[in-house]
């Protein structure tokens, strides 16, 4: 397997991780309908906001990684 695979798979699993550990409307619980979204707003703080701008960032290398392969 090439590099640039291996790093899209681990990136993958990482973004999938990030996401689903997020709270709120976008995490584990909305996609077992076990929370229900967009009712209270709050601003993210520590681990939360965190988890969020990590899951900016994996998303954006996952896609420079894409296009990369791609190429």
């Amino acid at each position: 397997m090439n590099i640039l695979q291996i790093a899209l798979v681990i990136v993958v699993i990482l973004l999938v991780g990030s996401i689903l550990l997020q709270s709120g409307e976008s995490g584990l619980f909305a996609a077992g309908g076990l929370m229900s979204g967009g009712e209270n707003f709050h601003t993210r703080r520590g681990l939360e906001k965190a988890m969020f701008y990590a899951s900016f960032f994996l998303t954006a290398l996952f896609v420079l990684l894409s296009l990369l392969l791609v190429r």
